[in-house]
């Protein structure tokens, strides 16, 4: 499957699996300083910063950048 797309590190990689293990990592404090979006400081819940991500594309663009950033989608 990694054949499949070799210049794209987060090909088959959900947003949504993104952002839990981005949570699980840095904590919703730590995100949110990494990632400056109000959603992210104000009572966030993955259902509602997934919303938002879909609909913001420049904000989308960030946790996929620091996700690739965090080393989660080197294979092995």
């Amino acid at each position: 499957m990694a054949d499949d797309h070799p210049n794209d590190p987060l090909h088959g990689i959900t947003l949504e699996m993104m952002l839990r293990k981005l949570v699980n990592k840095y904590g919703w404090d730590g995100l949110a300083k990494r990632i400056r979006v109000n959603c992210l400081k104000s009572d966030p819940t993955i259902p509602s910063v997934l919303n938002f991500l879909r609909k913001t594309p420049w904000a989308r663009k960030k946790v996929e950048e620091l996700y690739a950033s965090s080393k989660f989608w080197t294979r092995t």
